[in-house]
This record gives structure tokens, C-alpha cells and sequence, in this order.
């Protein structure tokens, strides 16, 4: 009653307002007991000349211009809150606000990977939420480290895998796509995730989408997508400071370590933002210094390889990066933003392929099996918003990311990437609030590489050009529906065309308060990069071969889920159950093999081939919680168990010519595979499990535990095994390819542990002890590639 009365009042009022004039009126209530909440501040988010504070009844009355206009709303013990209003001349916009009370988790999550901001519980599909928390606190120097710790995503020797949707391409051709504020990270040749470029020291969320998400995500998301969310400045400057210094332990097995000298991690990183006046912006970067565990290629332990002539010097590696980001508000102009992001990286490091044996020298490279690059990449990104007096978002994003790789073995490569894309936007109340989003993108990729000769020029393009719409829409209160369709257009070398068309769809019932059960299926599509098909090489005893004729890979991917939240007294959370099928026709596999050797001089190595049809099946368990035992103690948890059934559908299927001395001249899954018997799938993880748990006592003292366990690989590539027995039969002129053993006695699953242990020293200041593989485990996830030894860091941390 009180709230009409306030109305009704200003409506009076609103007759003597000047016409360019309106008004927001309303009342902030608690969202658990829907008493109204005192002194919340409603400031418009981009000045502070306008807005108010809550009255004893919780209602506020704030005159405004008109035009779209966010509001901050705020209030001590609850989680803040933005929301966006239209206003229009000689009217009263009117809106009840639940604020949520800040101990309670799902309230801290507002996704954006479906481009609305949306409630956890409320998705049409299964995702996974990472905050900036975790990242700090495991001193990430780079951010695919704490990927890795996700439910459902494996990070395997730096290519991201959802649910088994890849198996192993060193990193080409991911089938995750990876955006950093809605702008595609994979290089432009080859499809890689170029992790060192993401600002770890200024994330505020990050977003792993499992299934196929292809028609907002764009290309690559055959299998999933992973949005990473910078923070924006806030009304009051924020500087933080981490400073590390550390080193890698020796091997368990003393044989195994080929150091003498120290081995160092040291580094540091800043972030700072501020708002001045309509100008924001933010400003980043880092040092790094690795000495590495992986030493130098040895022909024997006393002699230097003589392929790639280098010693253990050069494999330490050094990074140094900055970014600076830049927005605009025009004073006259409240409903327009525009802005330059920039990022620049300089990247020493090496790129191990073998490791020398798989005993005594399994920590050192394999003679011509590594490769020392130095990358040099930067991006400037210019971007434009503008709301309309009705609330229609149009937003036009424009990237130039330049890459260039300057490598040894005559590897060295150079891409430039041009993206650009236009978004509108809009909620239509007059439709009982359904939310569209539409928009056109365009990309290409232009790369110089003598890599990339197979094509018969080292300079090659890949354009790309896609229109995509969705919408969602809820009707009553119970029941969300999102629908969404991409057209896709790819062109390579201006001679070899195609095109495909997409899409997907969902749905989310509350069936009670805590209780969503969730429906979707969503198709996938990934033209192949100029890599894949053109690339050429040889490295050490290794080959790469091409394959022009690769074609495009599909996908579709349908799942059923269930969120459920609980609370039993100080403890609270959410459960989240999906079970998933995924298919995939025309697979890329990365294979090795015995190929034809006429144009590459190496006895066997690595193509990727589409090996036909293929599926995925599996399980998807997690839970978040929290356990409060009072205001400045708690524990926090993430836990989650992922299970897959990758298969084959086309077991006899020959997809290529087996070269192999002796072979039967058919090229299968049945015929290149160690067990086809199960049908299994190459290179994947049937369990992984993963789980962080985290104590603060007193906001003083904080201990956390990082667990993640990876299953035995069940099947990969029978040529390793044939390379490694011709290796040893070549009498010498070939140093044996020495894996066999390994595979048969270390490939029994692994368990991984990580450590931390923080200090708060003051508000501001923080001390911490992080330790990664603290058992010092020595295993291998890919084939003839072992992992990190332990790591014991310690690190500085000041915020103000």
C-alpha cells in the first residue's frame, strides 16, 4: 500500500516535470523473508549524480532522463545487484527488487554465456562456474591450470577436452571454443588456445559450457565452450599485487633429474581500475621466469644432440605481458559506451613433442623432438554499445589479433585474424519479456608459413562469415525455453567453399524452490584450420603430414539434468546430475602412423584424418556447497565426477592407406588401434573425478586442497608401438622410440594433489604457501609426455 501511495504522488508530480523527464519508483525487498530492506543505495551505474537511498518501508523514488539506464543497487549483507530500466518521458517505471543475502552461493553466480544475464539454476544446459577466488589462490600463472581442475574438462598437454569430446591434436583444431569478453583466443592457422594471453591477474568469472554450443559460442564449440569474464572498474579504484617465487623438486626416482643448478619459478603480476569521471579503464600485466623440469635432448646422457644443437639453457623459458583496457561514457550521451582493449605478450618457451626414454630420462626431450619458440602476439580490440530509449542493445566488436612464431627446425609461422561482430539485443515486455539476440560476425584468418606449403603457397586465408539468432522466453514462472539457429560460411585459399546451418534448444522446469530439471539438445560445426590440412613437416625423427582433403566435423549433442540445492543448517549448496550423449560424424582424429613419405622424410609421425562416425555417452555429477560456522569461518567445496563412453560406430571403417612395412594396406579404427575390442576411442579418460576444498578461519588462516584423478587410458594409436619396435630394429641409426614399457606398467590412473596454505596479514596483505603435485607423482597423460614434478611456491599478495 505503501508503494502505490508513493506512485500515486508521483504521478501528480510527474505533470510538472520537465518533458525530457521521468521517473523510477519502487521497493527493495529481501528475497527469503520479503521484508522490505533499509537504506539500500540505487545508484545509476555510470554517475553518481543520480540515484537514492530506501526508505524504513524500502521504497526509494529517483527522477530520471530518459533512456536506458542501469542501476546499481547495493546493501550491507546482501550481494549487489545491476539492473536495466527504460524510461520514458512523463512516465513512472515501476519494479519490485529482491536482494539476496550475500551468504548464499547461487546468488554470487550470474551467468552471461547465453548473453542475458541468468540465474544458475535456471540454465538449459549444464555449466560450470569458476571464480576469481581459485585463481589467486593457486597462484595461476596460467589460466588452462585451473581449467583443469573443472568437473568435466580435461586439459590434456594444453588442448581443452569436454566430456571426451577430443582426444589428442597437440593442441590444434580445439573443439572447445575459448573467448575472453566475448572474443574468440584461438590462433588463426591453427586453432590453438594461446592460454598465456588471458589476464589471469583480472578475471571476475569464467564459464565452462558442456555440449555443443556453436550457435552463440560460434566456431570451434563442437563439444563445449569456455567464456572468460574480465572484471570491469567499479566506483572505487582497486590495485592488486602478486608477487611469487619458487621451485621444482627433484624427481622421486634421483635418476631421473638432470639439473644441477637451481631450478626457479619466479614472477609477479598487477591489476589496477578506476573510474575517472566517463572514462574507465584498466590496466595489467606479468613477469614470468621458468627454469623448466623438461631438460635438453641428449643423443646419450655425456653427449649434446646434434639435431637440434642446443643445451639446457634454452629451455627456460620467459614471459612478459600487458593489456589496457579503455571505456567511455559521453556525458551528453549516457546511452552510448565505446572502448580499445589491447593485450601484448612476448613468450620464450619450448614445445617438448618425446621425452628421451621412459626411464632415466624420461625428464629430458627426445633428440629433434622439441621445439624452442618465441612468440610475440598482441590484439587491439575496438568496440562500440549503444541502448535505445526502449532498451534494444546494439553492440559491434572488432579484433586484429596478430601472432607471430618465431620457432627452430624451421617451424616459425606468422597469423593475423580480423573479427568482427555486430549483436542486437532486446527484451520485449510487449511479448511478456521474450529475449532475442541476433547478430552477423565475420572472420579471417591469414597465415605465412612455410609449415602450410602442402597447399602450394606458404600464404594462405580461411574466411568465415556466420548470421545467428536465439531466443528465450519463460513462461509463467516455471518453465524456460531457449531456441536458437547459426548459418555458417567458410571459404579457403578463395577456392574451396562450404557452408552448414545449426542449431539448438532447451528447455528448464522448477519443479519446487531448489528443484530445476533441464532438457536440451544443440548441434556442432568445425571447418577444419589450415593447419590440419596443409601443414608439412619434419621434426627430429618425426613426421607431420598433410591431408588437403580433410573435411568439415559435425556434431549433436542431447543431455537431461537436474539442479537441486540444499540446506541442512549451516550447510548449503547445490547438486547438479546430467546425463549426455554426444555424436560426432566425420571425426577428426589426430592419428599416428606410417604415411607416404614422398613429400615428408620421416619413417612415421602424426596426419589427421576423419575417421568417420563416432559417439559419446556419459555422466556428469557435481556439487558446490558451503559450510558457515560464523561470519569469518567457513569451508567451501567443489566436487564433481565425470564418466564417458567414447566409441567408435564405424570400427571397420577405412578412412586411409596404411604404409606400415608388411601392413595390409587398410587404415581403421580396427586395424590402428592397441584394444579395438571395447571400441574405445583414442586417448581419453573414462573416470576423472575432481574436487577443492577450502577452510578460512577468522578471515586469517585459509587451507586448501585440490584433488583431480584421471582413469587409465584405455586405448591409443598401435603405431606408437610399431614405431617404437622399428626404432629399436634400425640398428642404431635411429634412437629408440621407448614408450611400450611405460604404457604397460605406469598406466594405471593417477592421483593428483595440490596444496595451499594463506597468511592474512592485514585487510590488504597475504602470504601464502602453494604446493602442485605435493606426492611428487611422476606420470604421463598423453603418450611420450610426462608431467610437472612438484612445484612448492610462495607468494605476496597486496590489494587495496
Amino acid at each position: 500500500m505503501r508503494v502505490l501511495s508513493v506512485i500515486l504522488l508521483l504521478f501528480v508530480w510527474s505533470i510538472h516535470v520537465a518533458q525530457d523527464k521521468g521517473a523510477f519508483v519502487g521497493v527493495v525487498n529481501d528475497a527469503v523473508t520479503g521484508e522490505p530492506v533499509i537504506g539500500v543505495h540505487v545508484k545509476a551505474l555510470h554517475t553518481n549524480q543520480l540515484g537514492g537511498v530506501t526508505s524504513v518501508s524500502g521504497e526509494f523514488a529517483i527522477e530520471c532522463p530518459i533512456g536506458a539506464i542501469k542501476f546499481v543497487v547495493s546493501s550491507l549483507g546482501y550481494v549487489t545487484d545491476t539492473i536495466e530500466i527504460i524510461v520514458d518521458k512523463d512516465v513512472i517505471t515501476k519494479r519490485i527488487i529482491f536482494l539476496k543475502q550475500e551468504n548464499s552461493l547461487l546468488e554470487e553466480v550470474h551467468i552471461t554465456a547465453g548473453k542475458f544475464n541468468t540465474n544458475l539454476e535456471e540454465l538449459t544446459y549444464s555449466l560450470v562456474v569458476i571464480k576469481p577466488d581459485l585463481i589467486e589462490n593457486k597462484n595461476t600463472r596460467s589460466i588452462e591450470t585451473v581449467l583443469d581442475q573443472t568437473p568435466g574438462l580435461n586439459i590434456l598437454d594444453g588442448e581443452p577436452q569436454i566430456r571426451g569430446g577430443s582426444g589428442f591434436t597437440f593442441g590444434v583444431g580445439s573443439k572447445v571454443a575459448i573467448l575472453v569478453d566475448d572474443m574468440p583466443l584461438l590462433s588463426g592457422d591453427a586453432g590453438r588456445p594461446e592460454w598465456g594471453f588471458v589476464p589471469v591477474e583480472n578475471i571476475e568469472q569464467i564459464e565452462v559450457l558442456k555440449g555443443a554450443a556453436s550457435v552463440l559460442s560460434g566456431a570451434s564449440a563442437l563439444s563445449g565452450a569456455i567464456h572468460i569474464r574480465t572484471a570491469e572498474p567499479t566506483s572505487k579504484p582497486k590495485t592488486k599485487i602478486n608477487v611469487y617465487s619458487g621451485f621444482y623438486s627433484a624427481p622421486s626416482d634421483t635418476s631421473m633429474k638432470w639439473w644441477t643448478d637451481y631450478p626457479y619459478i619466479t614472477g609477479a603480476n598487477f591489476f589496477h581500475s578506476r573510474k575517472i569521471k566517463q572514462l574507465d579503464f584498466t590496466v595489467g600485466g606479468l613477469v614470468n621466469f621458468d627454469h623448466g623440469y623438461i631438460g635438453a635432448p641428449r643423443t646419450t646422457f655425456d653427449a649434446v644432440d646434434t639435431i637440434t644443437n642446443f643445451d639446457d639453457r634454452a629451455m627456460r623459458s620467459e614471459k612478459a605481458r600487458l593489456n589496457a583496457n579503455f571505456r567511455y561514457h559521453p556525458k551528453k550521451m549516457e546511452n552510448l559506451t565505446f572502448g580499445l582493449n589491447m593485450n601484448a605478450m612476448y613468450h620464450n618457451t619450448n614445445l617438448p613433442l618425446a621425452w628421451l626414454d621412459d626411464t632415466s630420462g624420461i625428464y629430458r626431450a627426445y633428440p629433434g623432438g622439441v621445439i624452442l619458440q618465441r612468440q610475440t602476439i598482441y590484439n587491439i580490440d575496438p568496440y562500440v554499445n549503444y541502448f535505445t530509449k526502449k532498451g534494444m542493445k546494439h553492440s559491434l566488436k572488432l579484433r586484429n589479433l596478430v601472432t607471430d612464431n618465431e620457432m627452430t627446425n624451421n617451424q616459425s609461422n606468422w597469423s593475423r585474424v580480423f573479427f568482427g561482430d555486430y549483436q542486437l539485443k532486446h527484451t520485449f515486455k510487449k511479448m511478456r519479456d521474450v529475449k532475442l539476440i541476433s547478430g552477423i560476425s565475420a572472420s579471417q584468418a591469414r597465415s605465412i608459413a612455410q609449415l602450410y606449403e602442402a597447399s602450394g603457397t606458404p600464404e594462405n586465408t580461411l574466411s568465415n562469415a556466420s548470421v545467428y539468432a536465439q531466443t528465450d522466453k519463460k513462461i509463467k514462472e516455471n518453465l524456460s525455453i531457449s531456441i536458437g539457429y547459426r548459418v555458417e560460411y567458410y571459404q579457403l585459399n578463395n577456392n574451396q567453399a562450404d557452408w552448414a546451418t545449426i542449431m539448438r534448444g532447451g528447455l528448464n522446469y522448477r519443479l519446487t524452490e531448489g528443484t530445476h530439471i533441464r532438457a536440451s539438445y544443440g548441434q556442432g560445426y568445425r571447418y577444419p584450420t589450415i593447419a590440419e590440412r596443409f601443414i608439412r613437416t619434419t621434426v627430429g625423427t618425426f613426421g607431420v603430414f598433410d591431408n588437403p582433403d580433410l573435411q568439415p566435423e559435425t556434431s549433436w549433442n542431447a543431455e537431461i539434468g537436474m539442479f537441486q540445492g540444499y540446506k541442512f543448517g549451516r550447510l548449503q549448496g547445490f547438486v547438479d546430475i546430467a546425463l549426455f550423449e554426444q555424436h560426432y560424424d566425420n571425426t577428426i582424429e589426430y592419428l599416428f602412423g606410417f604415411w607416404d613419405s614422398t613429400y615428408v622424410y620421416a619413417l612415421a609421425g602424426f596426419k589427421f584424418l576423419n575417421t568417420g562416425r563416432s559417439k559419446v555417452k556419459g555422466l556428469d555429477v557435481s556439487t558446490t556447497g558451503m559450510f558457515k560456522i560464523d561470519k569469518k569461518t567457513k569451508l567451501t567445496y567443489v566436487i564433481g565426477y565425470n564418466y564417458i563412453l567414447p566409441t567408435t560406430i564405424d570400427p571397420e571403417k577405412v578412412f586411409a592407406r596404411d604404409y606400415k612395412p608388411g601392413g595390409s594396406g587398410e587404415f581403421s579404427y580396427n586395424s590402428t588401434s592397441i584394444d579395438s575390442t571395447q571400441l574405445i576411442l583414442k586417448y581419453r579418460f573414462l573416470h576423472t573425478f575432481k574436487s577443492d576444498v577450502d577452510f578460512v578461519w577468522k578471515e586469517k588462516v585459509s587451507v586448501g586442497l585440490s584433488i583431480r584423478y584421471f582413469s587409465r587410458i584405455v586405448n591409443l594409436d598401435r603405431a606408437i608401438l610399431d614405431f617404437e619396435q622399428a626404432t629399436l630394429n634400425s640398428g642404431g641409426s635411429t634412437q629408440a622410440i621407448l614408450y611400450s614399457n611405460f604404457f604397460a606398467n605406469r598406466n594405471n590412473g593417477n592421483w593428483i594433489a595440490d596444496m595451499r596454505l594463506a597468511f592474512h596479514l592485514t585487510e590488504h596483505q597475504k602470504i601464502s604457501l602453494v604446493v602442485n603435485n605435493i606426492f611428487n607423482r611422476t606420470y604421463s597423460l598423453r603418450p611420450l609426455k610426462i608431467e610437472p614434478v612438484r612445484t612448492v611456491m610462495f607468494q605476496y599478495s597486496l590489494n587495496f
